[in-house]
């Protein structure tokens, strides 16, 4: 069986990989509480000491704010401790998967949706960290999986705690009868993460290279959480009361960081639309219209 060292495995998509492929892999699972990735030659060490085939490095911290507040420090965790797994790995002979983002396309050039090669930019120092390490693999390393996710959405399972997501978004507003407002100025993939977590081993024997795994999406995230909404069984009184527009954030420079992923679907991995992927996380859950 194939050992995965699996770092920030408390989180939600690393947890749902685990859930989703237990018994298929036997997962060394790697937190915090086991190693400090603001010390990265310690998280160097750590890794040249463990005994694994493939490398699921999924830790990071994703807080933009946190980015913003404290530059230095998250680059460590973002940065730094990446290279320096992705180092080891190498020098190891083993395979590398390191967790990147659409983040790192959220000020680039041209017309989404950027595929691959096309030039990243980023706004914020979170997309900038994981730009950093993402372009350290492609010119370092030679066995390595970059996977960029986009948005990821679900809903909790057993061990299974989701991140904030469009549809846990609005499902609160909706529960709580609070109005939320959401961007009308971005755009932006939204993907089921049942997308990832079901198709693990067939991602980690794609081709060395880096991948952007994002269902396509048309729609503002405005316009994507009124039609949650409304595939939720919300009467259309009701979801214009609750889901309001958001017209000012990035009203004078409009965001679209949407990632093509036509290469990804190419070497046989399933993705769709969003409204696909909505409507399939709606039934695995009994919920809708």
């Amino acid at each position: 069986m194939q050992r995965i060292l699996i770092t920030g495995a408390n989180g939600y998509l690393a947890s749902l990989a685990q859930l989703y492929n237990a018994g298929r892999y036997e997962f060394l699972r790697v937190s915090h509480s086991d190693v400090d990735f603001r010390d990265p030659e310690g998280v160097e060490a750590f890794v040249r000491a463990a005994d694994f085939d493939v490398c699921l490095h999924m830790a990071a911290d994703a807080t933009t704010a946190h980015c913003e507040q404290d530059p230095e420090g998250t680059r460590l965790v973002n940065t730094e401790s990446a290279i320096a797994i992705a180092r080891a790995c190498h020098e190891l002979g083993r395979q590398v998967v390191f967790i990147s983002t659409e983040q790192c396309f959220n000020a680039s050039p041209g017309a989404a949706p950027f595929s691959e090669e096309d030039e990243q930019a980023s706004t914020t120092r979170y997309g900038q960290q994981k730009m950093e390490a993402d372009a350290w693999i492609r010119e370092n390393v030679d066995d390595y999986l970059i996977l960029r996710f986009s948005w990821m959405f679900g809903l909790a399972m057993p061990g299974v705690r989701p991140s904030p997501n469009i549809l846990t978004n609005v499902m609160g507003a909706l529960r709580s009868g609070r109005p939320t407002v959401f961007r009308v100025h971005e755009r932006r993939n939204m993907t089921y993460a049942q997308r990832f977590a079901g198709q693990l081993p067939a991602i980690l024997g794609l081709p060395s290279g880096a991948y952007h795994l994002a269902s396509q999406n048309g729609r503002t995230t405005y316009e994507t959480a009124r039609l949650v909404a409304e595939r939720l069984g919300c009467p259309v009184a009701e979801v214009d009361r609750l889901i309001l527009p958001d017209e000012s954030t990035y009203a004078e420079h409009p965001r679209d960081f949407r990632l093509a992923s036509d290469k990804i679907r190419a070497a046989g991995i399933e993705l769709g639309s969003f409204e696909e992927d909505l409507d399939l996380c709606l039934r695995d859950f009994g919920l809708g219209a």
